[in-house]
């Protein structure tokens, strides 16, 4: 990591020692001036990375940290997720107690967490490891969010070709998985065109906004990708993909996969179909590129899908995301 800018995609550290623990606070720390952190602010968000690095080396197994800004409306914020494989917390309540430690430590390190954070969320199971999510803010938390995804390049690459977004226009609340073709740079600026399409694309029905992208990325080497629309007002999830971007609607009743139809925005004349599916107050919509094995299961995962979408989506990252390409997912569930 250099002292260039972290962009909004973010960007990950092994934590395995000390010294990307130092390496990971000094980035979070440029990171809050370039957002405009005081000086107080900043203090608190260097002590967040510091317990969080530290959890890592001491307890973790596969210890990943990222670093990205978070925005809102009116700020903008950092956010840290740190994963790991490690022996996980039967109760992540009680480990965040003062006091509690598993290595005759302090004990400190997640309560410090929790005092000096805007908002944490964190899901853990014994043999399973722990995933931990965490935003600073400058002023007051925005509040829940009904949406959130990350990505990973594949071992050895910098940037990832896999990209999530997710916007409200006009009432229409909508997402985007987009998996650029093959990886690196160029797979990193075919999702980059997509996902600034996505941003300016019209308010209308998922075929229209793939439509829409598919047009805008001529110019680039084409991506898989899938738009979303949920609305649990009307009851209905809209859906229309290109490519292979999984989708999945997790209700009560089970697990439903999403229909994407073959083809690469940005290439050709692909055939572009809308389908509709129910989606109430209940129902959790999950989508992922190929870089993320479809084995996973909520069921294997006692009490996950009440936790956060990003906290949802970092565990299903780490379990079934693979080394060998870049993965992203995505997790949006009902709003109140």
């Amino acid at each position: 990591m250099t002292g260039d800018a972290v962009t909004d995609r973010g960007v990950w550290f092994r934590v395995d020692d000390g010294g990307t623990g130092s390496a990971a606070r000094r980035a979070a720390e440029r990171l809050a001036g370039q957002l405009g952190f005081d000086e107080a602010r900043t203090a608190d968000l260097s002590i967040v990375v510091a317990e969080l690095t530290s959890n890592l080396v001491k307890h973790a197994q596969d210890g990943m940290l990222l670093l990205r800004p978070v925005r809102a409306e009116q700020e903008a914020g950092v956010e840290l997720v740190a994963i790991d494989s490690g022996p996980g917390m039967a109760d992540v309540t009680d480990s965040a107690r003062d006091g509690h430690s598993t290595t005759g430590t302090l004990g400190i390190g997640l309560g410090a967490i929790v005092r000096q954070a805007s908002w944490f969320d964190a899901y853990s199971r014994p043999g399973r490891g722990t995933v931990i999510a965490v935003r600073v803010w400058p002023g007051q938390d925005p509040g829940r969010a009904w949406v959130d995804g990350l990505t990973r390049p594949l071992t050895g690459e910098t940037v990832s070709g896999d990209g999530c977004a997710w916007r409200i226009v006009d009432g229409r609340r909508q997402v985007l998985v987009s998996d650029g073709l093959g990886h690196g740079p160029l797979a990193a600026a075919a999702t980059d065109a997509a996902l600034a399409a996505f941003r300016v694309a019209p308010a209308a029905p998922p075929t229209e906004v793939v439509a829409h992208l598919h047009r805008s990325m001529a110019h680039t080497r084409g991506a898989a990708l899938a738009v979303a629309e949920p609305d649990p007002e009307t009851g209905l999830l809209r859906y229309a993909g290109l490519g292979n971007i999984t989708g999945a609607l997790l209700t009560s009743d089970g697990r439903r996969g999403l229909v994407s139809l073959p083809g690469i925005a940005g290439h050709q004349r692909p055939v572009i179909r809308g389908y509709e599916y129910p989606f109430d107050a209940g129902s959790l919509l999950v989508m992922h590129s190929d870089g993320v094995v479809d084995r996973w299961r909520l069921d294997d995962y006692p009490g996950l899908a009440e936790r956060s979408p990003l906290v949802v989506a970092a565990t299903v990252l780490r379990d079934a995301g693979t080394r060998r390409d870049d993965a992203g997912v995505l997790v949006a569930r009902a709003w109140s």
